[in-house]
């Protein structure tokens, strides 16, 4: 193995990569095409021992507003509240948003659970006059978009 010295400066450097990415996702301001964003989300949850669900709140023209990561899960699942989605989403005023999600495992096919929850947050959300664009499932090599599956 490594020793700790070493494990904490790769972990620095994991740090400020997701940092520059994040900063060079938001300097785009709007949003034109996803493969940045894919990019963006492979990055961030490379390595990531456990679930993490995000939300990219957007305005009407697609500019990021914010992006949160709002639950954190075990090896195979994260538990995702619609309500606590929505109470964001209205705090930052958003009109749109796209959900991200990794799977540790790596497999980037989207489970029934994950079709579940994005058809109910897509519904909770749709009450308060906010989209959900797409719901992008990351594994090590593959990004899963449910938009593009007709799963949204």
């Amino acid at each position: 193995g490594i020793g700790a010295a070493k494990a904490a400066r790769l972990g620095i450097i994991r740090e400020l990569s997701h940092r520059h990415l994040a900063e060079r996702l938001a300097a785009r301001d709007v949003l034109e095409n996803s493969t940045e964003t894919r990019n963006y989300f492979r990055a961030r949850y490379r390595d990531c021992p456990r679930e993490v669900f995000s939300c990219l709140f957007l305005t009407n023209q697609h500019h990021i507003v914010k992006l949160e990561d709002m639950f954190t899960g075990t090896i195979d699942t994260a538990a995702v509240y619609p309500r606590e989605v929505v109470k964001r989403a209205l705090y930052h005023n958003a009109a749109a948003v796209i959900l991200a999600h990794n799977h540790p495992s790596g497999i980037a096919e989207p489970s029934r659970c994950d079709i579940d929850i994005t058809l109910r947050l897509r519904d909770a959300l749709s009450t308060v006059d906010v989209r959900v664009l797409d719901h992008l499932i990351i594994g090590h090599s593959q990004v899963v978009s449910l938009a593009e599956r007709g799963l949204i």
